[in-house]
């Protein structure tokens, strides 16, 4: 199935005030509407008619008040369109389709080399008479975009992958890439640890590191689009070591907290675990030299923590990542930020493992919203 992209109609700036909140509410009546966007209820019902009748918006039914009169209510309609979320992970490919209200409309999963394929898959399940207004691609790298340039990841790291799976984007529609930790971030603000915080750091631990930074209820990107890459923190640091390049990912990653496992590892303490996942089990059940293990871990990610602390001092961290969303960590983590910083609540990640591409969908939903409201309009 083509899913091309289809030129946004050319609206009133009313109507496009209208679709934008209606795109926030899911759902609404006309003097919802009016309340929501701050018109009035003739210019709302206008701006209805010219949604209707561009297929932007649709009768949906009715709803009684508490007089016992009924309005209309409506929701986006068929032409609205769909946008695309994509997590290019380090190991899973996860995709989603999802309406501009973001109800989800499709989903697919599949291996990191396999991604084209997943991405096909995704869009072969959107409707058919939805035009695709946007793409998002998270990408586990730097993703500044420059003008005149073919989108792409700013670096080699994650250059090979994303253009595999570009093979099987359409053409014509707008891609935006973004990285995976910061879609992340956006999952907690809207649907995780960090609701109701508009400051905070997201702190992923897992085969490498990173921060999504969120001040004022944004992402904080940097001048290069690389805030937040702590792989690039110098380490080790003192007078005997010079600092190599990304070398604190390599340390405090899960391939060297395996290396910690296996040199502690005693014959005593049956087999050795070979995955971070089975050394938190151990360490669950009381075994001595994986919690051990773990809790020097944790003492790490503290550190870390402080170093977080001492540049933003946000005031909430979220721990997430393969291993860093284990809630083992955060008594260790806890006591060790609280050694070296001033006071910051630690928690742990509630969306998990589709925090990425949950977030990209936020994040696609968001611009597909903008390329229908933003497209040239007529004066009312």
């Amino acid at each position: 199935m083509e899913h091309d992209l289809a030129d946004a109609p050319r609206l009133t700036e009313s109507a496009n005030t209208v679709f934008a909140v209606l795109a926030q509410a899911g759902s609404a009546t006309r003097p919802q509407l009016a309340s929501l966007a701050g018109l009035s209820k003739p210019t709302v019902s206008s701006a209805v008619s010219e949604l209707e009748s561009a297929r932007l918006a649709a009768h949906s039914g009715t709803a009684s008040s508490g007089t016992g009169r009924t309005a209309a209510v409506y929701r986006l309609g068929p032409a609205a369109g769909a946008v695309l979320a994509v997590d290019l992970g380090p190991a899973l490919t996860r995709v989603r389709g999802c309406a501009l209200d973001g109800t989800l409309l499709a989903q697919a999963t599949g291996s990191r080399a396999d991604a084209a394929d997943v991405v096909r898959e995704a869009l072969d399940a959107l409707p058919a008479d939805a035009p695709l207004r946007t793409i998002v691609v998270a990408v586990g790298d730097v993703t500044r975009q420059e003008r005149g340039t073919r989108v792409r990841p700013a670096t080699a790291k994650a250059g090979p992958v994303f253009d595999a799976m570009a093979v099987a984007l359409p053409p014509g529609v707008p891609v935006h890439l973004e990285n995976n930790v910061n879609c992340a971030a956006l999952a907690e603000l809207h649907e995780g640890a960090a609701r109701g915080r508009h400051t905070f750091g997201y702190l992923r631990i897992g085969v490498g590191i990173g921060l999504g930074i969120v001040v004022g209820g944004q992402v904080l990107r940097g001048a290069n689009g690389a805030a937040g890459e702590l792989a690039r923190l110098p380490y080790p640091w003192d007078e005997n070591r010079e600092p190599r390049q990304e070398a604190l990912e390599q340390y405090i990653g899960a391939r060297s907290l395996l290396r910690r496992a296996a040199e502690a590892w005693q014959d005593t303490d049956g087999p050795r675990p070979n995955t971070a996942e089975r050394l938190f089990a151990l360490a669950g059940t009381g075994r001595a030299t994986a919690r051990a293990v773990v809790g020097r871990h944790a003492a790490d990610i503290g550190r870390l923590a402080a170093a977080v602390v001492a540049v933003l001092d946000p005031g909430l961290i979220v721990l997430g990542g393969s291993t860093g969303a284990d809630p083992q960590l955060l008594p260790g983590v806890r006591a060790e930020l609280e050694r070296l910083s001033w006071p910051t609540e630690v928690v742990s990640s509630t969306v998990g493992d589709l925090g990425t591409v949950v977030g990209a969908a936020r994040l696609a939903v968001a611009r597909g919203v903008q390329t229908v409201t933003e497209a040239e309009w007529t004066k009312d």
